[in-house]
């Protein structure tokens, strides 16, 4: 059984995106995780629509 690269952990705060592969934080902090940024990490973890959530989101914050 291969561990899934990427997946959500709880960080004091709120979430960070874990890269297991990298063995560091990949990505922004985020206070409330988005549900289908959570979805994609945990289904099929596809790094380029991880990448395009991860944008979209960004650029919500400014």
């Amino acid at each position: 059984m291969s561990r899934r690269r990427y997946v959500a952990r709880g960080a004091p705060g709120g979430y960070r995106i874990w890269d297991n592969r990298g063995r560091r934080w990949w990505g922004d902090f985020y206070e409330l995780c988005p549900d289908d940024l959570v979805a994609e990490l945990n289904g099929q973890a596809d790094a380029a629509r991880i990448a395009v959530l991860m944008k979209h989101y960004r650029a919500q914050k400014r």
